[in-house]
């Protein structure tokens, strides 16, 4: 019988698909990406000066790149060769994207089939899926292949060129990318806007009405025009806090008030009633954007996890592929979906014909269905519950909702927006409105309501209350009823309130809000956005304040270098025209070394407004000389500068008078303190409380030192203030520096991690201070164990033998009995002791052993005491789930034990051999 390899990217996928095929085929993961780009470093000695030597890639010779296996997948391709080798057929079964064509094609060059090659592609992993995918294979796709590798090229050739200006002008460490760096400056100039915000106060009048039948309950209203003039609201003012609005009137505190008592007496009457029908349409299935816009409004899940659990429901068989552009539905799902919504909710709740969406965005590149339940029929949430459960269950459940209801009826009612006037005793003329909103007939909202971001103008419910506002379309209305009522109906005002209210700054970006920018932007890939997301966060660039995100002070630094030094390549337009043009590439119309080359040389048509500018390398060679003090200094007002420095944002006050060793007053931010919360009266306060660096705390009561908090080069910290020791003018300078040596040296302690500079106390540094504590002697061995702070965080020392303390306040309050304890421990690594899990997670499907979360040297892993499997970026230890965990733990027995490289020998000087090509050419 003939066998058949079938390889694709993960375990966990392979499980699932071995399941529905027979026993003459081998199902093996590929566990990813096979090979890449390797670091210059790591190239061949032969080649670091060669032309590849500068980027793995060789920009004079058609941008060709040199690819290794990586070191952790040599044991896997291997056995994939071996595989192949008793296999008549290979197919492979990548995911239908450029990413997964690109790993096809890595695959076929890197195991060099000699048996007929099928691409097997499906977009959901289920019997019939799998069996259709069998019987309709294709060739490899070049094209995609060719705009995924333009892509890897471009970002590399970026990275490498951009970056290391950051590390010689800001800091060491950090990365510019195509998109995450357009992504930066997009939330950096968020944060601009708020810092440059200033609010404007505004006042409006509301009223709680009635009429005159009791059995009505009363409505609300607010106050919409005075003698035909609009009042003004939020949307009326700019961010500098002006009215940009002639017709509208801007009410203040005295007016307002002024007319509640003017109107206290009034009559009021129904001016005019208008009712609208009221519809609404379902919203389109989920493309990845909106799967992580939506599960972040309503599941409070983060993108990188969005994705992670999209993944995971996709390979186990429960949803379509994830990475997707287009919310179309095929025609068996839109089947499955109409009739579901039959039969749950009945069929007056299934329009006549289906619904058919089409995306919107011109450069959608995949050729997959929208994010939907797996099947020719769906799974309700009720029937996989005891299967799934945590973020998997909800995800799984909010896709199944979106999908039935993207293929129901139109919620339909009726609007009313009502006009009531009163004429005041001082003869002005106000007018109130009021709307309401009845729902007769649910529709779709019986199963699915789409979420919303936080509106910027929410208070204005004036406007949305006015005769012509739209009763239908994507905007959500609560359902408020009015009561029944008529033109020149009496009305009575049962209370009348002055109302005021304040400008808003434009909110922060969500990592939704961001990802929905982006998209519209045209800028990067919806399958990339948790990624890149991740990368600015990861790299210090922005940090989540709630669902906020918040630009870091390091951020403003590198977003202005780029500005002023690389401005096209930060710019959202050039930035949307690449990925465009890597679309084209995907698609044949645009030839790759081409396009690569007019990008990183330039062109001479440049001025007509094709090309890239001047070109990446024309840009990096001719920057001039760049000003790394200006670029990392931000101006905050009357003379103060905050500078971003090697160890942290800190202010300048060039204004006030320097300090005794002539430098200008200094002072450290918080980290929690945002941006646009760095006023010029915060950063006083700042300036005033750490005077001259010196905080004094007061006199230590055993030795009477004064005790002071001070902002080191390393951070805040507490010392002790000791006499200048007298010497003997007499002596020679060599002598003076041997007296002052042997003189006594201050005590010194760093801060703990939950202490701050500006509120630490005199106990708190007398307890710092009293470090290194003796906690006992060891009755074996007679050493005494002392507690203490170190470089690498809290611990016990006992001789030579050094074992880490859980917490830093352990120091202060471990026992005899528990250091002990400690020590009968056996140690690992650094003087490590056992810690006890971060959490557990279950028993592993493979070894039948619990698999737990452990804190290790390199951050959060999983075990089961046989493999260990470091966490990847995109896991969280709280969300982490077992089948994620045994994935990992998979991963690793695959890849196997990681060889030590054995000690080369030393072998008789011979002729070189003649050079065999190194290059991998398609």
């Amino acid at each position: 019988m003939s066998r058949k390899l079938v390889i694709v990217e993960s375990p966990a996928k392979a499980r699932t698909i071995a399941g529905y095929l027979g026993s003459d085929y081998d199902v093996e993961a590929s566990v990813g990406h096979i090979r890449d780009l390797p670091q210059p470093s790591e190239l061949p000695a032969d080649m670091k000066k060669g032309p590849f030597g500068k980027f793995a890639v060789d920009v004079t010779n058609g941008f060709e790149p040199y690819y290794v296996v990586d070191s952790d997948k040599k044991k896997k391709v291997a056995e994939l060769k071996r595989l192949l080798k008793d296999s008549d057929e290979l197919y492979l079964a990548t995911d239908e994207d450029r990413e997964g064509e690109a790993i096809a094609w890595h695959l076929l060059q890197e195991l060099k089939p000699k048996v007929p090659v099928k691409r097997m592609v499906f977009h959901e992993i289920t019997r019939e899926a799998i069996t259709r995918a069998l019987e309709n294979t294709r060739d490899l796709d070049d094209r995609l292949v060719d705009a995924q590798e333009t892509r890897r090229i471009l970002d590399r050739l970026y990275g490498y060129e951009v970056s290391p200006v950051l590390w010689r002008k800001v800091r060491q460490g950090l990365s510019a990318g195509r998109v995450q760096s357009v992504a930066t400056r997009m939330v950096v100039e968020r944060e601009r806007e708020r810092m440059a915000f200033r609010a404007a106060d505004y006042w409006d009048v509301k009223a709680l009405l009635a009429t005159a039948d009791t059995d009505e309950p009363s409505f609300d209203a607010r106050l919409a025009t005075v003698d035909g003039a609009r009042v003004a609201s939020g949307r009326d003012f700019d961010d500098r806090g002006q009215l940009t609005t002639r017709d509208a009137v801007h009410l203040d505190e005295e007016g307002a008030r002024g007319l509640v008592a003017a109107l206290d007496q009034a009559d009021f009457e129904v001016r005019s009633l208008e009712t609208k029908p009221y519809t609404r349409k379902p919203a389109a299935p989920f493309t990845t954007s909106t799967l992580q816009q939506e599960a972040s409004r309503k599941l409070r899940l983060g993108s990188r996890q969005t994705m992670r659990t999209a993944q995971s429901l996709y390979e186990n068989g429960y949803i379509t592929y994830m990475r997707t552009d287009s919310p179309a539905l095929s025609s068996q799902a839109i089947d499955a979906a109409r009739r579901q919504a039959a039969e749950l909710y009945g069929p007056e709740f299934v329009p006549d014909s289906a619904r058919v969406y089409a995306s919107k965005n011109k450069g959608a590149q995949e050729a997959h269905e929208a994010i939907r339940p797996a099947g020719d029929s769906f799974r309700t949430p009720a029937q996989v519950a005891r299967e799934l459960s945590g973020d998997q269950f909800r995800l799984y459940e909010l896709i199944w909702k979106r999908t039935v209801a993207s293929q129901m009826a139109d919620a339909r009612g009726s609007t009313a927006s009502v006009r009531i006037g009163a004429r005041a005793s001082d003869g002005r003329d106000a007018v109130f409105a009021a709307s309401g909103t009845v729902i007769t007939f649910r529709g779709f909202m019986a199963a699915y309501e789409e979420g919303r971001d936080t509106d910027r103008y929410a208070d204005d419910t004036a406007d949305a209350a006015a005769p012509g506002t739209s009763a239908s379309g994507k905007g959500q209305r609560a359902e408020t009823r009015l009561p029944q009522m008529a033109e020149g109906d009496a009305i009575t005002a049962r209370e009348l309130l002055a109302d005021g209210h304040q400008t808003s700054p434009p909110p922060r970006y969500t990592e939704a809000s961001l990802i929905k920018a982006l998209e519209e932007r045209g800028i990067g890939r919806p399958s990339t956005y948790a990624a890149t997301i991740s990368v600015i966060q990861d790299r210090g660039y922005v940090n989540s304040r709630g669902q906020a995100l918040v630009p870091s002070w390091l951020a403003f630094a590198v977003t202005r270098l780029l500005e002023e030094n690389f401005e096209w390549l930060v710019d959202y337009d050039f930035t949307a025209e690449m990925e465009e043009d890597l679309d084209a590439i995907a698609a044949g119309d645009k030839n790759r070394v081409e396009w690569l080359s007019r990008f990183y040389f330039g062109a001479d048509d440049v001025a007509a407004g094709a090309g890239a500018v001047e070109g990446l390398s024309r840009a990096v060679e001719n920057l001039g000389e760049i000003d790394a003090r200006e670029i990392n200094s931000i101006p905050i007002g009357e003379g103060i500068t905050l500078r971003v420095g090697r160890y942290g944002p800190y202010l300048e006050d060039t204004a006030a008078p320097p300090t005794e060793g002539g430098d200008p007053k200094r002072a450290s931010v918080p980290d929690e303190l945002a941006p646009d919360e760095l006023t010029v009266a915060k950063a006083r306060e700042l300036l005033e409380t750490q005077a001259e660096g010196d905080l004094v705390l007061g006199e230590d009561p055993s030795s009477g030192t004064t005790i002071v908090a001070k902002n080191g080069r390393y951070g805040p910290y507490v010392t002790e203030l000791l006499p200048e020791p007298e010497l003997d003018p007499g002596l020679s300078a060599a002598a003076k520096k041997k007296a002052l040596a042997a003189a006594p040296k201050p005590r010194t302690a760093s801060l703990l991690k939950s202490m701050q500079l500006q509120t630490v106390t005199l106990d708190d540094a007398l307890k710092l201070l009293s470090l290194p504590r003796v906690v006992g002697v060891d009755p074996e061995s007679g050493d005494t164990i002392t507690a203490q702070n170190g470089r690498y965080g809290p611990y016990l020392k006992k001789g030579t033998d050094s074992r880490t303390l859980p917490t830093e306040e352990a120091m202060f309050d471990v026992t005899l009995e528990e250091a002990l304890a400690i020590y009968a421990q056996p140690k690992r690594g650094r003087g490590a002791t056992a810690a006890a899990p971060l959490r557990e997670l279950g028993v592993d499907p493979v070894s039948q052993k619990p698999v737990v979360v452990k804190e290790g040297r390199f951050g959060a892993y999983v075990t089961d005491g046989e493999s260990n499997a470091t966490l990847r970026k995109e896991d969280a230890v709280e969300t982490i789930t077992l089948e994620r965990a045994s994935e990992l733990l998979a991963e690793k027995r695959a890849r196997g034990p990681v060889k030590k490289k054995a000690a080369p020998k030393r072998a008789p000087a011979r002729k070189p051999a003649a050079k065999k090509a190194t290059t991998a050419k398609k």
